[in-house]
């Protein structure tokens, strides 16, 4: 229990997340407290920085960690204003662990469970809660919390949450350690049908047998995410992964199982997506890359010199390298996020990267120190290099 200059003589606990990963054997990480007893005037007196406009949330002076004064006249009631019952715990200064609603059993028993009445509070709980099951492995949602979850989203009140609080909870989804089971706890509940129409939609659209065993278009996407989580943390390419098929999700039911077309019409819905959830522009451009190109990759043994060229290009390969990586690794993704392709070898990215280390170092500056003359001809002669450069290095 922290016990400084600042806070000697405040009634302070510590609470949420920190204390819960203490109980589970992780490192503490973004300790928060709570005051109680106090108030905002004698917080500012002591020199902690108020955060917002309501101030009940202060910085400490020199760690910078949160401080909150109580909601309610005591901590078991700010406790009842939480989530769910693993966060509804505090440590006093005297080391006793106060949890008035049994969080330390439900953690042992790996159940996510919501405190009471006022989790309908936050109606983006229930994406934590969906989370937190993503986070902790063997963790489900309880019986009665996955109703509650089911209410909130029938009644239309996860229709208007704030896009930035939804894009962070996708972003810690994404990198938790089974990001799959994020979606699967909302589709379960029907909320991913109202946070994330474009990834819901895809359940139940079917794919071309001889391709796809899995058949379903969801369910792939699933896998995917599977295959994705094993590759690397990185959630921009994740989020490429999961993203790179949602034009199936709009191919006119009569052309089923076939979606032809569905690269160029995933990059109109990845844009409205992105828009609609106010996310960095880099997310939006790999997803888009990964799926418009993301076929020409699984045919790559097939492809042109030339074509091979335009991939590069489209990717920016010769000016970012480390984003063809990443490109790459999604389309590997897609490819082994198939039912009994899971470890199936995946040389068409072998190809993409041998295309471009044989023309990497062939630039514009070389042909101008060669003497060649800067204009429109200069363009053809480059690419025209390149190409020899590949019919030379590839196996193909």
């Amino acid at each position: 229990m922290q016990d400084d200059r600042y806070v000697k003589g405040l009634n302070v606990y510590q609470v949420g997340g920190s204390v819960r990963d203490r109980l589970m054997g992780f490192v503490e990480r973004d300790r928060d407290w709570v005051v109680v007893g106090s108030s905002s005037q004698e917080l500012v007196a002591l020199g902690f920085q108020p955060v917002g406009k309501d101030f009940t949330v202060f910085l400490h002076p020199e760690t910078k960690e949160e401080y909150a004064l109580a909601r309610g006249g005591s901590i078991e009631e700010d406790l009842s204003q939480r989530d769910f019952t693993m966060n509804a715990l505090a440590l006093g200064r005297d080391g006793n662990l106060m949890d008035p609603f049994g969080g330390r059993y439900d953690i042992a028993d790996r159940v996510i469970r919501h405190v009471g009445p006022a989790f309908i509070n936050d109606p983006v709980r229930v994406l934590r809660g969906a989370r937190f099951v993503a986070t902790y492995q063997y963790f489900s949602v309880a019986r009665h919390t996955q109703i509650e979850f089911a209410r909130l989203a029938s009644g239309g009140m996860l229709s208007n949450l704030q896009a930035e609080r939804v894009w962070r909870e996708l972003v810690k989804a994404l990198a938790a350690p089974m990001p799959w089971r994020f979606f699967e706890v909302l589709r379960d509940c029907g909320a991913l049908a109202v946070v994330f129409p474009e990834i819901d939609v895809l359940f139940g659209v079917p794919q071309p047998e001889e391709h796809h065993p899995e058949i379903d278009t969801g369910l792939h996407i699933m896998l995917v995410l599977k295959q994705i989580a094993r590759r690397t943390p990185d959630t921009l390419v994740r989020f490429a992964a999961l993203v790179h098929d949602l034009g199936k999700g709009i191919t006119p039911q009569e052309d089923w199982p076939r979606h032809i077309g569905h690269e160029e019409a995933g990059v109109e819905v990845i844009k409205a997506l992105a828009e609609r959830l106010c996310m960095p522009n880099a997310y939006r451009d790999l997803g888009i890359l990964v799926a418009r190109w993301h076929t020409h990759v699984h045919r790559a043994d097939a492809l042109r010199p030339g074509t091979l060229l335009k991939l590069l290009e489209a990717v920016d390969a010769f000016k970012r390298p480390e984003r063809l990586e990443a490109f790459l690794i999604a389309c590997e993704a897609d490819s082994s996020g198939r039912k009994g392709f899971e470890e199936r070898p995946y040389p068409q990215a072998d190809i993409v990267r041998c295309a471009f280390g044989a023309t990497q170092k062939i630039t514009a500056k070389q042909l101008i120190a060669e003497g060649r003359p800067v204009g429109p001809k200069l363009k053809g002669l480059l690419d025209q290099r390149r190409i020899e450069a590949m019919k030379a290095a590839l196996p193909i």
